[in-house]
């Protein structure tokens, strides 16, 4: 491994990791790379001598996403290191386990190895963080995540995994004031003791002083949607398409979203930025959405392929193509250094996944300067409350939106 390989903001990163930390850069910025550098250092290996091996190498086993895991994404950097899930081309005689965050319980057990916790899940108390928190006592661990938390509750498994709380009822019992209400689950109303809050989380987040060599370009493009279907949807609170009442909020503003999304303004705007820019991905909501993009004429020559629910294909090889990509399915986890442009036909409601979506184009290694995104966006009340919402780095809540109107 030649230090060569490693950018200078990798290697100041490289000295301030240490085991429970989350190692926090931006899409693109090399967090792979960095990490399996460092999982290099603490089995004995040099960064700095090209023919240095590791003279004590521990099983590694990385948890990422099935997008990353499937498309062998962590394979190629391994290889730098001389590593390999494949035994026969492992140099180590060490296991190299590669698996998604779906099947992290079969290594609930494992001790004494080096994980690597790619694209963090382990927000909540749900069972995935739990189990995290069983492996972290057993081996040794980082965390790679460009979205580290948006509130104190992201960080209770890691800040529990380092031994700062005991458990969850622990962090609780110091850090959470619960509003008094009759809601059947507790609301938090604040945190207290943040200070120490913020020095706990200082101490385990390593920052890539990542300096982008591409230049983002945003363009909001105004869309036209059927205002009267719109209102009537508001005052009847009927579903016209299952042809009874909404039962709640959720299906409230899934169909005026529907109203909004399937305006054909998106289809023609589309079809010109197909034009332009001859290699496309498009990020997408809902099924419906779907099969208006796979109606769309785009023009002659384009190919057309999916990453969904219901598709896992390929981005086309060809000179022109439009990537049909489900915010769900496709929002990290992989990259596209052949295109320069994603449109976002219909805006997701949580800001992570928007910025997630955004980095899929933005990679060290594009050959592109400057990027493109497109925001398809109406004047509809509900488009406008989601843009404000993601504006303000939050998420879009369908029950206050409803409640307000």
């Amino acid at each position: 491994m030649s230090r060569m390989e490693l950018r200078d903001y990798q290697i100041d990163a490289l000295y301030r990791m240490h085991n429970g930390c989350i190692l926090c850069g931006g899409y693109g910025s090399g967090k792979s790379r960095t990490a399996l550098a460092y999982y290099f250092m603490q089995c004995g290996g040099d960064i700095y001598d090209d023919k240095s091996v590791m003279p004590n190498p521990l099983n590694l086993v990385i948890i990422t996403t099935a997008k990353k895991r499937d498309t062998k994404e962590w394979e190629e950097e391994l290889s730098m290191f001389l590593l390999s899930p494949n035994n026969k081309l492992n140099y180590y005689s060490n296991d190299v386990i590669i698996d998604s965050w779906n099947n992290i319980s079969k290594y609930a057990d494992v001790n004494d190895a080096f994980f690597i916790f790619d694209e963090q899940r382990v927000v909540g108390y749900g069972t995935w963080a739990k189990t995290f928190i069983k492996i972290a006592k057993s081996n040794k661990w980082i965390l790679l995540s460009a979205t580290p938390g948006d509130s104190w509750s992201d960080y209770i498994p890691v800040f529990i995994a380092n031994g700062f709380y005991k458990n969850k009822t622990d962090f609780a019992h110091q850090h959470i004031v619960f509003k008094q209400t009759h809601a059947s689950y507790p609301i938090i109303d604040r945190y207290v003791g943040t200070k120490k809050l913020i020095f706990y989380r200082n101490s385990i987040l390593v920052d890539m002083d990542f300096a982008r060599k591409t230049a983002p370009h945003e363009e909001v493009l105004p869309m036209s949607y059927d205002r009267l279907l719109y209102k009537q949807l508001m005052k009847s609170r009927w579903d016209p398409w299952r042809e009874k009442p909404f039962e709640n909020a959720a299906e409230l503003c899934y169909a005026l979203r529907r109203v909004v999304n399937e305006d054909e303004s998106r289809s023609v705007m589309l079809m010109e930025l197909a034009e332009k820019h001859p290699r496309l991905i498009v990020f997408y909501n809902f099924d419906y959405e779907l099969d208006i993009l796979r109606a769309i004429p785009y023009g002659e020559g384009f190919e057309l392929a999916e990453w969904n629910g219901h598709k896992h294909q390929d981005i086309p090889q060809t000179e022109k193509w439009v990537y049909l990509v489900q915010y769900t399915a496709g929002a990290e986890g992989w990259n596209c250094i052949k295109t320069d442009t994603i449109v976002f036909y219909s805006q997701n409601y949580s800001y992570k996944t928007m910025v997630q979506a955004k980095g899929r184009i933005d990679r060290l290694n594009t050959p592109f300067t400057d990027l493109y995104y497109y925001y398809f966006r109406s004047a509809a009340p509900i488009d406008i409350a989601i843009s404000v919402a993601l504006k303000n780095k939050r998420n879009f809540n369908e029950l206050n939106f409803v409640g307000r109107t």
